[in-house]
């Protein structure tokens, strides 16, 4: 295990292992896995929390959007809080946080309540996820890195592929100590207690070895541009996309736009920018933004269209709607594994597949679906699978592919930057395809069955579009990856 010389008041900056230091990274690996798999575990309990709680529609969707908002808000500044106060520290206080807000979730009497608890949720993911990119640059040999990254897509494919399915089986388990829909959040509390005693035992600290002065004034214009992107993007749908929504989005842009005034300067007089524009400038790395943002855009939209196409259309119960993802959730971690085995010989090649198999499997759906047969959860199951084929050769490897092209110094921001597209992203699709399917479903009309039937064909049309967004950027990227030492 890599390890450094103390200096006082300042991290500890490890040295370059020798060799994979597994357990070090399996530690970290489980907070990524948390983080990743609250992003999608609430989906299936949303029907659950609203009947409880009488929670409005608006409510529930908060319950979702409020863990977005605190992780992307927050995310990059984040990675530069562990670049000057060591990334041990900061992984820990999100551990703590996480963990005491899941217990704030789980207890939360109200929808008022819990939509909190979920934004301080989100708040320690954010803490959380940027080291884990770090700790694999900064600990793993470039030989080893390849095979890491690999069982890390894995590990973030299957946490997102899966939140469903086990969101479903805790709901369904109905134990004695629970209350239905709160098993989501205790389930975080023992996982969060184990980890946060395993960080301190075996992760050593690192950090930046220059400790200037923090970019106060990029953090501050940063976190203002997302929350005015990001909070618009939630809300619109509901509201009606009033004018307050479109004046967001432009307090939104020009507040980017002060962001890269801000540090365009900071770097002229040789300052620490909270953003090295300089990423911006690796064709690699924007189209990676580009990929990210279609590829989670696509993945949050669809969840939450098939759990509410399962639950409210077709009247299943938690556990029964997470159970008609086990197909799926299968497929994705076999295939993540088959990624991780061939990106090294194969690069973009097997992204390219994948980026064909993920379109071809919502094409398919959505035309199954539109050629009369009345939708049922055998019906969509085999098209499930199909997409999961796809995602696992592409979504898994994504991120990898992308941060496998930055130099090790800026893993952590470049990240934190592709973490944030990631939220947006998921934001994104929800509000656009979620319209999409919410416009396209009036059970009152036709009936529920028929209803979800043809919001969820629509639904599927919307994330093929999506999907084709991302497989043409797939066929832009570099054809093979670059590790560097």
């Amino acid at each position: 295990m890599a390890s450094g010389q103390q200096s006082a008041g300042r991290p500890v900056v490890a040295a370059k292992a020798v060799a994979t230091p597994w357990l070090t990274i399996s530690v970290v690996l489980i907070a990524l896995f948390m983080a990743v798999l609250d992003s999608f575990i609430v989906v299936v309990a949303d029907p659950s929390i609203e009947a409880d709680l009488h929670a409005s529609a608006g409510d529930v969707q908060w319950v979702l959007a409020g863990y977005q908002l605190g992780y992307a808000v927050f995310i990059i500044t984040a990675t530069r809080l562990a670049d000057r106060y060591g990334r041990k520290r900061i992984l820990l206080l999100g551990v703590a946080l996480f963990t005491l807000s899941s217990v704030a979730c789980a207890l939360s009497p109200n929808a008022e309540s819990l939509i909190a608890a979920r934004v301080l949720q989100g708040l320690g993911a954010a803490l959380m996820v940027p080291q884990v990119f770090a700790y694999v640059t900064v600990l793993v040999p470039a030989a080893g890195r390849h095979s890491v990254y690999g069982v890390l897509g894995t590990v973030m494919g299957t946490a997102t592929i899966s939140g469903q399915l086990i969101g479903g089986l805790l709901i369904g388990a109905d134990l004695p100590s629970a209350a239905g829909w709160r098993l989501v959040f205790w389930v975080n509390v023992p996982i969060g207690i184990v980890l946060f005693l395993l960080a301190v035992r075996y992760l050593p600290e690192t950090g930046s070895a220059a400790t200037r002065k923090p970019d106060v004034p990029g953090v501050l214009v940063l976190s203002a541009a997302l929350f005015l992107l990001v909070l618009p993007l939630i809300q619109g749908q509901q509201a009606g996309w009033p004018g307050w929504v479109w004046a967001c989005f432009a307090g939104s842009a020009a507040a980017f736009g002060s962001f890269v005034a801000i540090e365009r300067g900071l770097e002229r007089r040789g300052g620490d920018p909270l953003v090295p524009l300089t990423l911006f400038e690796q064709r690699s790395f924007s189209l990676g933004i580009v990929l990210v943002l279609a590829l989670y855009a696509l993945i949050y939209s669809y969840y939450l269209a098939l759990s509410v196409t399962m639950q409210q259309g077709l009247d299943l119960s938690p556990l029964g709607a997470g159970l008609v993802y086990a197909p799926a959730a299968a497929a994705f971690f076999v295939f993540s594994m088959v990624a991780s085995r061939t990106i090294p010989k194969h690069g973009r090649r097997v992204l390219e597949i994948g980026a064909v198999i993920l379109a071809s499997g919502y094409l398919a759906t959505g035309l199954l679906l539109v050629s009369g047969p009345r939708i049922t959860p055998l019906l969509v199951v085999p098209t499930l699978v199909l997409q999961s084929v796809g995602g696992g050769l592409v979504i898994t490897p994504a991120l990898n592919t992308v941060l496998s092209r930055v130099e090790p110094a800026s893993a952590g921001v470049a990240s934190g930057v592709l973490s944030t597209a990631q939220q947006c992203g998921g934001a994104l699709g929800v509000a656009v395809v979620g319209a999409v399917f919410f416009g396209s479903f009036h059970p009152a009309a036709v009936g529920r069955v028929a209803a979800a039937g043809h919001a969820f064909a629509v639904a599927s049309f919307g994330t093929f579009v999506l999907a084709v967004i991302a497989g043409i950027v797939v066929f832009l990227l570099p054809k093979q990856p670059v590790a560097r030492a």
